[in-house]
């Protein structure tokens, strides 16, 4: 059975910085692409950021370029999200997913954890 667990969510204050981190188990995804989304309350599911099987390529939303890194290791089938100078905007449940393509659309996505929460204070 495939599962995804998210860690490294917190309360935090505004300017601070937290990497997040996606685990996949019950299988190998080496070949896939791993993306994180967020939704924060009241709101629709939003893209964060995807990198493909290598690491070579990724593609992030234009609200987090240059505050938000996504990274992999495969020997570890993590996928991590380095979020620095967090805003109170920044608020959400990050979930991370696993497809095919490198793509912000979630329907392309085969797999998703269940997330983590990220709070940020003013």
């Amino acid at each position: 059975q495939v599962q995804l667990v998210e860690s490294g969510g917190k309360l935090v204050q505004a300017g601070d910085s937290l990497r997040l981190s996606c685990t996949a188990s019950g299988r190998t995804f080496s070949s896939y692409v791993m993306g994180w989304f967020r939704q924060a309350p009241g709101k629709g599911r939003e893209f964060v950021a995807a990198i493909n099987w290598s690491g070579a390529s990724t593609y992030s939303t234009d609200s987090v370029k240059g505050r938000f890194a996504i990274s992999r290791d495969n020997a570890k089938n993590t996928v991590y999200l380095q979020v620095n100078s967090l805003k109170p905007e920044d608020t959400a449940v990050y979930t991370c997913a696993v497809g095919r393509l490198l793509t912000s659309t979630p329907t392309l996505y085969d797999y998703w954890g269940q997330g983590t929460q990220v709070t940020v204070s003013s």
